[in-house]
């Protein structure tokens, strides 16, 4: 597969994203063909590790290929979109899961599905250059591929910042965040990878680590712990409306352009896992009852029409200038039944 390079070097699995000139977004085929890989090596007692990373300087993986999701959606086809998702999810918990060290280099864009290829291994590496972001709310939809746990588990109240606001975070928030773990400057990923792929061994990573310049979430977080820890979205706009302070102004631009049906429903999301206990299963069971009904039910289809096929950045979403009714989100949260995601076994 052209998009995707797919190999073993060394002791090491090797995954390489190879379309640059898309910001190696990932499509459905490369979504199965990692499955199928990392399934494999597994079983492999000459894989020690798994490696990660992508051509080009732009990005690690922008995100999801959406083309496709869209073109089969606005033809009445829910299908396809539920069974990518499905698939998806069930790789985002195999790496989660992974019982080999998972090491994933994240240059540039990480977004959206590339968080969920490389923000669930043991050893996540950012460097100068990192824009990591969960942007689904700004296209009808919520934070996905596992990010929702990650958003759960950020300090204070910084997930539910992150999440509603789809702000992006350079490498210091990143870690702060929970989507990475070590600052590598990206000068040295190329020897570091064929030290990784000779040796086997992730400790290498931790060796090379270096502190990350300080990012722009640690001085803010009294401010969005403060905002974010009310209790609805409405409650926020609020709270930051009373503030006439250059954060509360800033933050209350993406919060004014965002799906309100999705930030109220992210706000839901992470409520429910921390009362209930982060879990990676849990967190994409969650997301998944969202996204099962986001062709039909959601703001999705208009926010992709609106910022990826007309790009007149003028979506016209549910419940705009209006509370978001409790009965909303309840619908759109609520239980699958027989559709709910299910996951294999895990791996020995």
């Amino acid at each position: 597969m052209s998009d995707i390079h797919i190999r073993k070097t060394g002791q090491a699995g090797r995954i390489t994203f190879t379309r640059p000139k898309a910001l190696n977004a990932m499509s459905y085929e490369m979504c199965m063909a990692i499955d199928a890989a990392m399934r494999g090596w597994a079983q492999d007692d000459t894989v020690k590790l798994v490696v990660i990373d992508a051509e080009g300087d732009k990005a690690f993986c922008a995100g999801g290929d959406i083309a496709e999701l869209y073109d089969t959606g606005t033809k009445g086809d829910y299908s396809y979109g539920r069974t990518f998702w499905r698939d998806e999810y069930r790789l985002n918990a195999l790496i989660f899961e992974y019982k080999k060290p998972v090491t994933s280099f994240m240059q540039g864009f990480t977004m959206g599905g590339g968080v969920g290829i490389g923000c669930h291994g043991t050893h996540r590496v950012v460097n100068e250059t990192s824009q990591i972001a969960m942007p689904e709310v700004g296209i009808g939809l919520v934070p996905d591929v596992g990010g929702s746990l990650m958003l759960a588990l950020a300090p204070d109240h910084l997930g539910e910042y992150l999440g509603m606001t789809a702000a992006r975070m350079g490498a210091d928030d990143a870690i702060l965040a929970g989507f990475a773990d070590f600052f590598i400057p990206q000068e040295q990923w190329p020897a570091l990878i064929s030290a990784l792929e000779e040796t086997g061994s992730a400790k290498l990573v931790e060796d090379a680590a270096l502190p990350a310049p300080q990012g722009k979430l640690r001085p803010a977080l009294a401010d969005i712990t403060r905002h974010f820890a009310k209790d609805s979205l409405e409650d926020i706009q609020a709270s930051l409306q009373a503030e006439g302070s250059d954060f509360a102004a800033a933050t209350l631009k993406p919060l004014s352009r965002n799906s309100p049906l999705s930030m109220a429903c992210t706000l839901e999301m992470l409520r429910r896992l921390r009362a209930d206990g982060p879990a990676i299963r849990r967190a994409l069971d969650l997301e998944y009852r969202f996204t099962f009904r986001a062709m039909d039910q959601s703001d999705f289809l208009e926010g992709i029409r609106a910022q990826i096929i007309d790009k007149d950045r003028n979506p016209k979403w549910q419940y705009a200038g209006q509370p978001v009714p409790a009965q909303a989100i309840e619908d759109m949260l609520a239980p699958l039944g027989a559709d709910a995601l299910t996951f294999e076994e895990e791996l020995s």
